[in-house]
């Protein structure tokens, strides 16, 4: 809007400008004359107050001169503004050559005063679009960064569901397999150590102490390595009754041997019950 009335203008200026300098007087001489007819005016007002001044001059009552004077500058007042109240506003002058140069004048003002303004504006709209420019930037970035995160989580999603129920179920048959083995093998090594270290009596004696370890010469003792398993087996398969009874086939000194260092333990009710110690709380 401001380009069309700053064209407007210039095409104004360009229509009238030659006929106005040449016919009319310029701004400086119409201000010059209107300032001229604005004194004249002013001293007719003057001269009027003055005789105004002349006609009321009354004295004052000595009761109250201070409330008297404002009522007759009320008076007065109200007088004035009803006048000015009927009064119809008059142009000051009536030479058309001082109006047009005051006009153009006018004209010339309100073109720069719009030029400024649209420069103003021309600048703002250059730091909005800069602006713009920079948030659409950041946007593109952010887009970029969140299309990178789902397509991350996509490819994440995707491992996930392929790690079905049947491998995590082959993973925990292959974890019990290895720890079986573990178990077999430390069993093995301990069968190994035991029968090197603490060998049957039959092995080593002679038939005559055999008989003096058991009473019945039939029962067929059993290794420390056997009386352990039974111990573990037992702890495992009933931890709430992990107790065994000691049997005629269970030689003395191995069962001695595990309640001095503490890894067999009696039944606090039964003598002839043993059980494990748990070593694994």
């Amino acid at each position: 809007m401001a380009e069309k009335f700053a064209k407007n203008m210039s095409l104004y200026s360009q229509d009238v400008s030659p006929t106005i300098t040449s016919t009319v007087l310029n701004s400086e001489d119409a201000k010059e004359q209107l300032l001229q007819e604005c004194e004249e005016i002013w001293k007719e007002m003057e001269e009027c107050q003055n005789k105004l001044t002349l006609q009321e001059t009354e004295m004052l009552p000595d009761s109250d001169p201070k409330l008297s004077l404002l009522m007759k500058r009320l008076k007065a007042l109200s007088a004035e503004f009803n006048q000015w109240q009927k009064r119809k506003p008059e142009i000051m002058t009536a030479n058309p050559d001082v109006l047009v140069a005051l006009g153009r004048d006018q004209l010339q003002k309100l073109d720069y005063d719009l030029e400024m303004v649209l420069s103003t504006i021309h600048a703002k709209n250059k730091k909005l679009k800069q602006d713009l420019l920079r948030e659409q930037k950041w946007l593109e970035e952010q887009q970029q960064l969140i299309d990178c995160l789902n397509q991350t989580e996509k490819e994440i999603g995707n491992q996930v569901v392929q790690f079905s129920e049947k491998r995590a179920f082959q993973e925990l048959k292959s974890k019990m397999m290895k720890i079986k083995a573990y178990k077999d093998g430390i069993l093995n090594a301990l069968g190994e150590f035991l029968e090197e270290h603490f060998p049957l009596p039959e092995e080593s004696g002679t038939a005559k102490k055999k008989r003096h370890l058991s009473e019945e010469p039939n029962v067929q003792l059993i290794t420390l390595h056997e009386i352990l398993e039974s111990l573990i087996s037992r702890l495992i398969d009933t931890p709430h009754d992990p107790y065994i009874t000691i049997s005629a086939s269970f030689w003395s000194p191995y069962i001695e041997l595990l309640l001095r260092y503490g890894i067999g333990l009696r039944h606090p009710e039964d003598p002839n019950r043993i059980r494990l110690e748990n070593f694994h709380q």
